[in-house]
Formats: structure tokens, sequence, C-alpha cells
């Protein structure tokens, strides 16, 4: 299935230079001259190796259609990280690296989608927002106004997001998986 250039997202696998890569890391940039781009940082599925690639609007590239099935994330085993399928109770084990930063994101029993290729697994799709607990942040500053005043705040997962100032220690908040930011507070 052809896509625009600028409709690759992170996770997505594209047949691109005779070879299947996915979309690690993506950056739309608008430089003062000449059109808008998305740097992509892909990674090849079958050697790991990396390339950075520019994609213009009006280029189009292939998306490889991948076959979903439904999966719930059981425990992290050093570089491995398994998975159940949840219609045959099989397991399945898939490398860190093939999710990447976002498997700080997986909680126990967190029910994701695994993408196949040829009865080979190749990416994991985790929801697009997950709830974490503030473990860290500094106390709010009075009179500090909430105009773009975001401060550091650790996750118990240990990542590192900017949250408003009315977030405190022990607060649950939502975090979109794909961009690492905070959403709001949770319910």
């Amino acid at each position: 299935m052809k896509i625009n250039g600028n409709a690759v997202r992170p996770g997505n696998v594209i047949e691109h230079k005779g070879g299947l890569w996915v979309a690690v890391k993506i950056q739309h940039t608008q430089p003062g001259k000449g059109g808008a781009y998305l740097q992509v940082e892909l990674k090849n599925l079958r050697d790991g190796t990396k390339l950075n690639e520019r994609f213009r609007a009006s280029e189009s590239v292939e998306r490889v259609r991948l076959e979903q099935k439904p999966h719930q994330f059981l425990y992290e085993d050093g570089e491995l990280l398994t998975f159940m399928d949840t219609s045959n109770y099989e397991q399945v084990s898939i490398s860190k690296d093939m999710v990447g930063e976002r498997a700080a994101f997986l909680q126990d029993g967190m029910d994701v989608e695994i993408e196949f290729h040829e009865e080979s697994p190749l990416t994991v799709i985790l929801p697009e927002q997950v709830t974490l607990e503030i473990t860290e942040t500094e106390p709010t500053v009075k009179g500090q106004t909430a105009a773009s005043s975001y401060k550091p705040a650790i996750l118990e997962n240990g990542m590192r997001v900017m949250v408003p100032p009315f977030c405190g220690t022990g607060e649950k908040i939502v975090v979109n998986t794909e961009t690492s930011e905070y959403l709001k507070r949770a319910d």
C-alpha cells in the first residue's frame, strides 16, 4: 500500500531500497528555504542496520501489509520481551531492540498488537496512552504562572517527562506512548 512520505509514523514498516525497514524515530522539519520533509530513522528488520532518510510529502512510500494479532505482555527477561497470543495462548519472545525506547511503557498484563510478516514477529504496537505514577518531581514554586512553565518529573518506569506545575509526586498521569509527552491527569 502506497502512503505519502510524510505519513510515516514510528513503528510503521516500509519497503525501501529492497528491504523491510521499521521507522524508529521521526522528525518533521520545515527549513526556511525549500519544502518541508520528514526525517526518518529507519532500522532494517532483517539485519538491524540503521539508515536516516528524508521523505517529502510528494514522495510515496510502500507500506508493508502485516498481519496484526492481539497479545498480552507477560514479562521482561534481559533483552527479551515475552508476550502471549490471547487467542491460542502461545508465547512469543521479541528482542527489546525491536520495540525501542517505547519498551519502557510496557506494563504487566498490557494488551498490545504484534505485527507479523510471513509468520515472524516484526513490531509491537502499544496503546496510544498509558497511565503512570510520578515518583519524583520538584515542588511547585508559589507565584509561578501556568503559561508554558513545565517542570521535569520522573515516572515509575524511570522515564523523564515534562509536567505542568500542578502535578506532584504520587499522582497518576496519562502519557502519550508515541511522543513520551504528558497528556492529562489520570481520572
